[in-house]
Order: structure tokens, then C-alpha cells, then sequence
């Protein structure tokens, strides 16, 4: 076992902190080694006490300190491997440090770091005390004063937090820059930013006229690819005006983009700092799902400057407090810019193949955890987007205008303060008329809840029967209900919508009931005539929860093609497919072989329709939903519909199948599709172009499922023909998918021509690990070794071993056990330098309890490897440690 064993922080253990810092200056002096860091911090006592100061210091070197400008008595001062001790200090005192740090050796990305040669920060959550000695917490706000001070030929550029007050040149070579920011803020804000970059500009004029200069800076040879990421930046300021009434409240504001970065971006007051996959754009190197990440991530951390800065949290237990606030937040501004259906779409498929997991398994934890080791591992999917989720509950049981009515006065009441989740929770409460100490259960039970829905007919009535069933985990086996808004229609044999009214709601058509006890039936007045209904169940997806309910393939074909909520007729769809194919692979377990099936009737003909609607001439349906309803669940998807001993090998024989049966039954129709797509003249990122083009990718995907060198042909000559990345890494992506000379030709070419741009090899770099076969030892150790790859970067290890661990189940899993070692070999090395990467890369072992038991050996295997180590990191122990409990 790891020697280092990390202390448990609990939520009740939570005290207010004893001293408060009110104002920061700080002055670095910036050397690739030996940075010297000076910092004067302006201290007052919190309360009435006899407490010390604690300081959070972490891998420091410590030159002076002074109390009021008098070197400090050495008996006040306790020096500890985690930070210092100040003991005797008056109600109000100045105490000024000198530390050292050495950027360049900082191979953990947290803190002071160089990244090619550029000083930069990254401090959330823990990152500022590897800086300087400081109460590193967010509930100690102060406001800041930096000076930096650099080589003028090596670091032209001096950037920091808030408004630019004063640049000179100095005698020696060198030159500083001193940035103020008037907003108090924790440190985990805190940002610089220093190197020889450089930067496009514009302006936004705000509602009430001030001028914004804005700014964004990366390396010189990528100063072409910004241009998006700034008009991004100016939809997100407008919107969030137009839509909350929150105006900027800087003079200035930047962004600036790194290429190691351990994760997407981050928000620092004024200076957002970003992994350059996340800012670098242009049509021929970047997709149009790359556009729309920009788009979004750009917004998220722009609307971060409310929920989040000038509203801040208490503690990180009040870690989705800002981040699921705003991630629905940046979800609404990105369903305004292009499809709100397909948005919607994408949000859940995130949460069904990567939440709801984790919320079934040993890393599950409330939206609101109540304890931790290392708060690094809880930048997870449930704080983010199932607490995005618990938000977009607030907006639909209140609806917008009250819900904007809140949201004002939550920022009103606390601006400038560091706050909860109950905070928030009593605000909206103010406008709420349900149960909100029963919806509270959202943020502190973890899990997520089945709603197991039945209907009848009685006499003229629907009953409808709902039953909520709460899973035992992460510790938690209490079974009170949530308050479930759960969105409801109903249809007739025919298609056609059928009112559903009730005495409850004065015979008004209900759309979306209100599940606030354990088990409960709503009764439905039904037109005279009408039989039984086909249900629409939670449309929309008004509420993170499975429901359970007995669809035929007959109910599934029908929503898929007349439920007039587009989500419900993807998921219609989408459910259709997980029916055949789970049907499919229980017959080959119970036969003892594969069965002989053909393709159904009902699930070939909705296929057909959505092709043909996508292709009328007729206002046909949106290209880009009917691409995400032809898309196929995810093996890892449907994997989550089998609770023990997953058929691994079995899931990706019935996926294969099924997508070669679909296209050689509509082979003709696809053909069709595939010319009438075709996008002509210059790159646009429009939603019209961007749906074609997705749309397209998936026809030539099916196509290419088959083997047909017609096919192939399609592929290569979209390949060298397209004049943007989007189309040609789609055919690429669509060659992969079948051995043969083309697609070998064509990675090998299309590596050659890119091997200068890590983030399109990237994408080369995931395509390769995702068609890597079971027990393929050769071609991991040839990617491995290609030279686009480096374990040391971040970018780079998601694109190969994540991806690999993620994206290719079937080789992952190989029943040999040798992909686990090949990935636990990966994590143990990048533990070493990087612990936040390999924490986050362990989470796939965590559920090995659902797999054959020499699948579950081998993997159970691999994680005590990892944790049976003098140095294994804290991270890393308390992953593998859950994991194994």
C-alpha cells in the first residue's frame, strides 16, 4: 500500500477560516528555475481567538518572512511539509514572503508551470499554495496586485487577473507589468500568464455602454486559428446579457490558450486559461464537432464570471454550486445557437454512458459529496452535468420568468461572497410552491432514481401507476422518494396525440406530472372511444432518471415516428435498436451459439423513414437529428443494459451485424442520401451545412460498414477531395471501419501530411486506438512509440489510452486480460508526474464486479498493482481504493 495516506475531509467537519486576507501583492520574478515569489498579504483576524495562521504550502522553498516589516520571531514560525504555522500575530498585520519555485520541473500541470517554453497557472482547486504560502481555500477572498517581471525577448508578454495599470522596460533586459483586479476573489482565480505569444483583438460594448477589450493569445504559428473562439466569445457576452442581465465588469478580457493543460479550460477573473483544443480552430484542421466545443466551452467559462467568481463557493463541497449552475447555463446558450433537440440529445447520451455509470458504481457520490480524500477526483460527471440536471429541474418546476427571478436575486444577495448550495437551494425555495425540502434529496443522495411506470384501462379512465425505486449505493440505502418532474403524453394506434386531461388540473391537458411520493396513480380522462394509449414518458428528459415501462417493438416504431418531442422520438428509436440487440445476444447465450436473425420489420422501416425524411423535398426533417437517431448506441451503452458478467465479445458481434444488416437493406437510399448531402461551396459553421455534413457521415459510415469497394471509393474520394477537416475525417473514420488497402493507404497518408499539428493527430491518434484488435500488443507498442504520441501530455493520453480504455471495449476487454495491463501499465507511469491524469484514467477498472470472473480477476488484479505501491499517489490510492472496497 501507498506509504502516503491522504486525510478524509468531511463536510460537518467545515469551520469558518480564522484569518482573513484582504488584500494580495504579489511580484514574481520569472525564471524556468528559481522563480522568485514575493508576496505581501494584507491579514485580519477572523473573529475573536488565539489561533495560529495556517499557510498551505506545497514543494516551496521559504527565503524570508516579516511580520510588519520585521523579520518574524523564529518560535512563531512552524514550518510543516503541507505549509506554516504563524502563531502570535495581532488583529491586523502585513506578513511579507519570498519562496522559490521552479516552473520548468513541474510536471504536475498544477501551479506554476512552463508549457513549450510559456510561464502559465493553473490553481483549481489546490494549485495556488505550490505558488506561494497562503490560506489556499476558496472562502478566503481577497483582491490582488501583481507585478511580474520577465526576460523582454523570452516573455514579451506579462499577463494577470483584472485591469492592466503600468508596463515598463527595466535597465537589465527585462521588463514588468503590473495587473490590478478591484473584485475579491479566492485564490483558486488567481492566474499569469507569461511567453513570447501572440494575440488577436476585438471589442464588445456592453448594455450600458462601457467598452470591453478583449484578447486572445497562443503561440505565433497558431495566431490563424482564433478567429472562432473570439466571435464565440462575443455571442457568450451578448447572450448572457440578453438572457440574465449580467454585465462584464472588467476593463478587459483574456484568453489564452496552452497545450498542456490537465483539463479543458479554467476561469480565472479576466484571464481564462485554455487547453488549446479548446480554442484552435480552422475548417481544415478542426471538425465541425470541434467548432461546437469551442462554442461551448468558450461560453462555460465566460458565463463562469457570475456563477462562479463574483459568486463564488464556500468550500468544494459546494463544487457544483458553480459548476452545474453553469454548465446549464452553457447547454441553453448552446441550444440557442444551434439545435435545442440535438443538444438535448447529446446531453443525455453524456449522461447515460458516463453518469449514470458512475452514479451505479464504487465511485458514485452525491451531487453534494459530504466527504473526500482528494478533491482532484471530484470533477466528475455527477457534479457537473447531473448537477446541470438538478438545475434544469429548478427551471422547468419554476418556469423561466421565475427562475430568472431567482437568479437575479441570488446574484443580487451575494455578489462578492463565497456561498452554498443551500444558499442558492433558499433562493430559489422563495419563488417555489412544491416540496423543496423533498427535491433537496437531488443533492444529497447519490444514485440514480428508476421510475417503473404500468397503465390500464378503467371504465373510461387511463391509470397510470408509478412506482420509484431508489438503488442502494455509495453507501446509501434509504429509499425516500425524490420529487420527479416527469414530462407525459400519450398517443393512439394511429400516431395522433391524445388529450390527456383530469379533474387534477381543472381538464387541462397535463404535460408533465409531479412525482412526489414513494408510489402514486394519476388517473387520465380519455376522448370517448379512445383505447389505449402509447405513453410518451419523460420528454424531453425533464428528470435524470431511468424509467422503466413494457414497450413492444409495435409502441417503439410508433413514438419513434409520430411523438412530437424530438427527444422522445430519438430515444424511441434509440430504445427500438437496444431491443433487437439485446434480444439478439440473450438468444446466442440461451442457444449456446449466434443466432440466424434477420432484420426486423419495424426497426428497418423507422430507419427508412428517418433517411427518407432527412432527403425530402418536402421540408424534410433536420439532418442533424435524424444523424444522431441513426446513430447506434455505444457498446459501453449497451453494455449498461446487462448488470452481471457483460457479454463483451457478444455486444460487438450484434453491433456489427446490426449495422451491416441496416445498410445492406437500405444500401440504395443511402447511396441516394450521400449525393443529395453534399454541401457545396466554401466551409460554413452554420446548423444547415453542420447537419448535412453530420448527416452524410453517418450514410457514409453504413455504407462502408459493407464490403463493397464501391464504398471504399466514396470514402477515398472524399478523403482527397473535401477542403475541410470535417468531411475528410469523416471518411477516414468511415474507412476504419473494415480491414482493407484503402484504409491502410489512407491513415498511413493522412498521418504524413498532419504530423505537425498535434491536435489533428489527436484525432489520428484515438481513430488508430479505437480499431485496435483484442491481444494487438504490436500495434499499441508502434502508437506508442509514434511520434505524435508524448505520455507526458495530457491531449495526447486521453486521445490514445483513453480511448483506447474507453472507445474500444472489445480490445479493452480482451479475456486475456492483456489490455487492462497495457492501460494499467500506462496509469502506474503517469502516476509518477501527473497524478490528476492517472486518477482520472483508473475510473475505468471501477466496475469490474460487473464481468465474467476472469475478466473481474484480471481487472481487480490491475488495480491492486496500482495501489500495492510505496508510491502510488494520493489520487490515484483513493480511486483504485474505492474501486476495490
Amino acid at each position: 500500500m501507498t506509504d502516503r495516506q491522504a486525510q478524509t475531509v468531511r463536510l460537518a467537519d467545515y469551520r469558518p477560516p480564522n484569518y482573513l486576507i484582504d488584500h494580495v501583492d504579489l511580484t514574481f520574478e520569472l525564471a524556468a528555475r528559481g522563480t522568485r515569489v514575493e508576496s505581501s498579504l494584507t491579514v485580519r483576524r477572523n473573529g475573536s481567538h488565539d489561533e495560529s495562521l495556517w499557510l498551505d504550502g506545497d514543494e516551496l522553498t521559504l527565503e524570508s518572512i516579516e511580520l510588519d516589516g520585521k523579520p518574524l520571531a523564529a518560535e512563531q514560525v512552524e514550518e510543516r511539509d503541507n505549509g506554516l504555522s504563524i502563531s502570535g500575530l495581532p488583529d491586523r498585520c502585513t506578513l511579507t514572503m519570498v519562496c522559490r519555485v521552479d516552473p520548468v520541473d513541474n510536471t504536475k500541470l498544477d501551479g506554476l508551470y512552463q508549457s513549450s517554453g510559456n510561464f502559465c497557472t493553473q490553481c483549481e482547486p489546490e494549485g495556488f499554495r505550490r505558488i506561494t504560502f497562503f490560506p489556499d481555500r476558496p472562502d478566503v477572498l481577497s483582491r490582488y496586485r501583481v507585478t511580474l517581471i520577465a526576460d523582454k525577448a523570452s516573455c514579451p508578454v506579462l499577463l494577470s487577473n483584472g485591469n492592466p495599470v503600468e508596463s515598463r522596460d527595466l535597465e537589465d533586459g527585462r521588463h514588468l507589468a503590473v495587473w490590478d483586479d478591484p473584485h475579491p476573489k479566492p485564490s483558486y482565480l488567481f492566474a499569469l500568464v507569461a511567453g513570447d505569444l501572440k494575440s488577436i483583438h476585438d471589442q464588445f460594448t456592453t448594455a450600458s455602454g462601457r467598452t470591453i477589450d478583449l484578447g486572445i493569445y497562443v503561440e505565433p504559428h497558431n495566431i490563424d486559428r482564433c478567429d472562432h473562439a473570439m466571435r464565440s466569445l462575443i455571442k457568450s457576452m451578448a447572450w448572457d446579457e440578453e438572457t440574465y442581465g449580467r454585465e462584464y465588469d472588467l476593463d478587459v478580457f483574456n484568453i489564452v490558450a496552452v497545450d498542456d493543460f490537465n483539463m479543458g479550460a479554467m476561469e480565472n477573473k479576466g484571464l481564462n486559461i485554455f487547453n488549446s483544443k479548446f480554442i484552435l480552430a480552422r475548417s481544415e484542421t478542426a471538425t465541425d464537432h470541434d467548432y461546437e466545443g469551442i462554442e461551448s466551452v468558450v461560453a462555460h467559462e465566460y458565463f463562469h464570471n457570475w456563477s462562479g467568481n463574483r459568486v463564488t463557493c464556500r468550500d468544494w463541497f459546494q463544487l457544483s454550486l458553480k459548476e452545474g449552475f453553469t454548465v446549464f447555463r452553457d447547454q441553453e446558450f448552446s441550444a440557442d445557437m444551434g439545435s435545442r433537440a440535438v443538444k438535448r440529445i447529446e446531453e443525455v447520451n453524456l449522461l447515460r454512458q458516463v453518469q449514470f455509470p458512475e452514479d451505479a458504481g464504487p465511485q458514485a457520490h452525491p451531487v453534494q459529496p459530504k466527504e473526500y480524500e482528494q478533491i482532484n477526483n471530484f470533477y466528475t460527471a455527477t457534479v457537473y452535468n447531473k448537477g446541470a440536471e438538478v438545475v434544469r429541474m429548478w427551471h422547468n418546476l419554476l418556469g423561466w420568468e421565475t427562475f430568472r427571478r431567482g437568479t437575479d436575486r441570488y446574484f443580487e444577495r451575494f455578489d462578492g461572497q463565497a456561498v452554498t448550495i443551500e444558499d442558492f437551494i433558499d433562493t430559489m425555495a422563495e419563488q417555489a410552491d412544491f416540496d423543496t425540502a423533498q427535491f433537496r434529496r437531488w443533492y444529497d443522495r447519490a444514485g440514480t432514481p428508476i421510475v417503473h411506470v404500468k397503465k390500464r384501462i378503467e371504465g373510461n379512465d387511463l391509470v397510470v401507476d408509478f412506482r420509484q425505486e431508489i438503488p442502494a449505493v455509495a453507501g446509501q440505502e434509504d429509499d425516500a422518494p425524490f420529487l420527479i418532474p416527469l414530462g407525459i403524453a400519450a398517443f393512439d394506434r394511429d400516431g395522433k396525440p391524445v388529450s390527456l386531461s383530469g379533474p387534477d388540473r381543472n381538464g387541462e391537458p397535463q404535460t408533465t406530472l409531479v412525482l412526489s411520493k414513494t408510489e402514486e396513480s394519476r388517473r387520465f380522462t380519455l376522448p370517448a372511444g379512445a383505447g389505449l394509449p402509447v405513453l410518451s414518458l419523460n420528454r424531453g428528459f425533464t428528470a435524470p432518471v431511468k424509467v422503466e415501462h413494457d414497450y413492444d417493438a409495435t409502441d417503439l416504431a410508433l413514438l419513434a415516428g409520430s411523438d412530437t418531442d424530438e427527444f422522445n422520438r430519438w430515444d424511441a428509436y434509440q430504445r427500438l435498436v437496444l431491443l433487437t440487440l439485446v434480444e439478439r445476444i440473450h438468444q446466442a447465450e440461451e442457444q449456446g451459439d449466434w443466432p440466424e436473425s434477420g432484420l426486423p420489420e419495424g426497426l428497418s422501416a423507422a430507419f427508412g423513414r428517418l433517411l427518407h425524411s432527412a432527403v425530402s423535398t418536402q421540408g424534410g426533417a433536420d439532418p442533424r437529428f435524424v444523424a444522431e437517431c441513426l446513430t447506434l448506441p455505444s457498446e459501453n451503452y449497451i453494455a449498461e443494459q446487462f448488470h452481471q458478467d457483460v457479454p463483451v465479445d457478444a455486444i460487438h458481434r450484434a453491433r456489427v451485424e446490426l449495422r451491416e444488416q441496416l445498410a445492406n437493406e437500405w444500401s440504395q437510399t443511402l447511396v441516394l442520401a450521400f449525393e443529395k448531402l453534399a454541401v457545396d461551396g466554401e466551409y460554413r459553421f452554420d446548423g444547415v451545412d453542420v447537419g448535412r455534413r453530420a448527416l452524410r457521415a453517418q450514410v457514409l459510415g453504413y455504407l462502408n460498414a459493407l464490403d463493397h469497394p464501391a464504398w471504399r471509393r466514396l470514402a477515398v474520394e472524399q478523403l482527397e477531395e473535401a477542403d475541410n477537416m470535417t468531411e475528410r475525417f469523416n471518411a477516414l473514420t468511415a474507412l476504419s471501419l473494415r480491414a482493407s488497402d484503402e484504409r491502410d493507404q489512407a491513415l498511413e497518408a493522412f498521418a504524413e501530411e498532419w504530423k505537425d499539428d498535434p491536435l489533428v493527430m489527436d484525432k489520428w491518434l484515438a481513430l488508430r486506438a479505437r480499431m485496435v484488435e483484442p491481444d494487438d500488443a504490436e500495434t499499441l507498442a508502434a502508437l506508442e512509440a509514434h511520434p505524435a504520441f508524448s505520455i507526458r501530455n495530457p491531449n495526447r493520453v486521453r486521445a490514445l489510452v483513453g480511448t483506447f480504455s474507453r472507445g474500444n471495449p472489445v480490445a479493452f476487454h480482451a479475456s486475456t486480460g492483456s489490455g487492462y495491463r497495457w492501460v494499467a501499465d500506462k496509469i502506474i507511469e503517469i502516476d509518477g508526474f501527473n497524478p490528476q491524469i492517472a486518477a482520472r484514467m483508473a475510473t475505468v477498472f471501477s466496475r469490474w464486479r460487473r464481468y465474467d470472473g476472469g475478466r473481474a480477476d484480471r481487472m481487480r488484479g490491475e488495480l491492486e498493482r496500482m495501489l500495492d505501491r510505496r508510491d502510488c499517489s494520493t489520487d490515484l490510492a483513493e480511486i483504485a481504493g474505492k474501486a476495490l472496497k
